[in-house]
């Protein structure tokens, strides 16, 4: 492995005078910076850091949209030998404060916006402070030796969305993650391409993606965040070549019909969506949107990283929705089903060895080395792998298992449907019973009856115009369930 430190991925052999990151943290004044401009200042971090007397292993965090400063905090902080703790900004107040206590933060990188949720006490570094303790006065740049790290030294703590409870601290080693990189850029990745990030960089998904383009010599065009205008806007204006991105983001991309006549994003050749389920419905959205994408679907955990699956060792094509073939056999088993459908366990040099200070989750999460993901997989007769739903989100209808995924794919097949999400509601009889909430086609005013014709259809529908989001960019299934409910107690459903 060429690489030592997951702060350091840099390729100085290569062309470092060639853009490394488009900022459009303001859009009406885009920052570039090069791959020379970005270690130096990582550099900067790093030795900052060690002047003022940060020990390795001190947790240091991030606070804030994302933008360059960020990129570059986090490589810095690690090339000091510190661990990178990127902070869920969406998260209540009360769950940040857990977090940062959890943590124990000893320094924030913040931005001005996402200042105010670190507490008093902790000391700060703000992006945008000109003043004399700001980012601009106190990073210079410079050269930093970084640090040799370890064989299981703790590079990065990523917390877990928490949707269940308390956020999860997953501690990740450099090795495990340098060892996931260069699984991932032995491909047909090149420097000459042109990326867009616009999903939080406190998610592994936008995060990991990061690092890939880093370690190639490529370039990004980074948004603050999400929106889908400037999303389509910042592809067509900067010609991006390939994107990363949660599924729910280019569901909303191809609903905008109108507004992609008058940008043209069809410079994007590859599209990896992942985090989140895909439906064959979107999949042809995407396809009429971008004839000529080349689009692959990716699966990973926070806990066991990105690197699971890949492509055939024959050569045989990845079908559509499939997540590839596993990089190793004796690293993936499926049980609590049948050999070819069951819960997904897996076990690979990226994953984490425990929770930070939650032994018994641990416990439940890691047995004899194999991590257990809570998500059912289907083989095929290629070997190949599909996601058919998490294990918790399984529910039964008159003594038969639903998957909610499943009812998804059926229904976004309809050609008046956009997007769909089915949850439980609980039945005196059947126990719980499949609902819908469905975002239609523009134009189009299905009927119940006409929803009514899929496979284990919905008992009860809400069309809606949107879908609501939680803040890793994946639909906020929660809120539905409590939606349906409320829409059940006062009779409020569409159909």
């Amino acid at each position: 492995m060429r690489w030592h430190n997951l702060g350091d991925l840099i390729d100085r052999s290569g062309n470092l005078d060639k853009e490394a990151i488009i900022d459009l943290v303001d859009p009406r004044s885009p920052r570039t910076y090069t791959h020379r401009q970005i270690d130096g200042l990582a550099d900067g971090v790093a030795k900052c850091l060690t002047d003022k007397g940060f020990a390795r292993g001190t947790h240091i965090a991030i606070v804030s949209l994302n933008r360059a400063e960020y990129i570059i905090c986090y490589f810095g902080i690690m090339r000091a030998g510190c661990v990178a703790v990127p902070v869920n900004i969406k998260l209540p107040r009360d769950t940040i404060d857990y977090v940062m206590d959890d943590a124990k933060i000893a320094l924030a990188f913040v931005d001005a916006a996402n200042r105010p949720l670190v507490r008093d006490g902790i000391p700060v570094i703000d992006f945008d402070d000109d003043g004399p303790t700001g980012f601009a006065a106190t990073i210079q740049p410079g050269d930093f030796t970084s640090v040799v790290t370890g064989p299981d030294e703790v590079g990065q703590m990523l917390y877990t969305s928490g949707s269940t409870g308390r956020p999860k601290g997953v501690p990740l080693s450099h090795f495990g993650q340098l060892w996931a990189i260069s699984t991932r850029t032995s491909g047909a990745l090149n420097e000459n391409e042109r990326y867009i990030i616009a999903q939080p960089l406190f998610h592994m998904n936008g995060l990991f993606a990061i690092k890939t383009i880093f370690a190639t010599n490529a370039s990004v065009v980074l948004l603050p965040a999400f929106e889908t205008r400037s999303y389509i806007e910042a592809i067509a204006r900067y010609k991006v070549t390939a994107a990363t991105a949660v599924p729910t983001m280019w569901a909303r991309v191809v609903k905008e019909t109108e507004f992609l006549k008058e940008h043209d994003i069809t410079s994007i050749r590859r599209l990896m969506l992942g985090s989140a389920p895909m439906t064959m419905g979107l999949w042809d959205k995407i396809k009429q949107a971008l004839p000529n994408v080349t689009m692959s679907i990716g699966y990973g955990t926070t806990e066991a990283g990105p690197a699971v699956f890949g492509p055939h060792p024959d050569k045989i094509p990845t079908p559509p929705l499939a997540l590839g073939y596993p990089i190793s056999f004796d690293d993936i088993k499926l049980v609590n089903g049948t050999e070819n459908e069951g819960v997904l366990l897996m076990r690979n040099p990226a994953l984490m060895t425990h929770y930070h200070n939650l032994p018994q989750q641990t416990a439940k999460a890691i047995a004899d080395g194999w991590y257990y993901s809570g998500d059912v997989m289907r083989r095929d007769e290629n070997g190949f792998y599909y996601f058919v739903g998490r294990a918790d989100d399984m529910f039964v209808c008159s003594g038969e298992n639903i998957y909610p995924g499943e009812v998804e794919k059926l229904l976004e097949r309809h050609p008046q449907v956009q997007q769909a999400v089915v949850v439980p509601l609980p039945d005196e009889e059947r126990s719980q019973v499949p609902v819908a909430f469905i975002v239609t086609r523009a134009q189009a005013h299905p009927s119940f009856d006409d929803i009514r014709q899929s496979y284990q259809h919905p008992r009860r529908v809400e069309f809606v115009n949107e879908l609501p989001w939680a803040g890793t960019n994946k639909i906020d299934r929660k809120a539905l369930i409590d939606r349906a409910r409320s829409l059940e107690a006062g009779k409020g459903w569409s159909a």
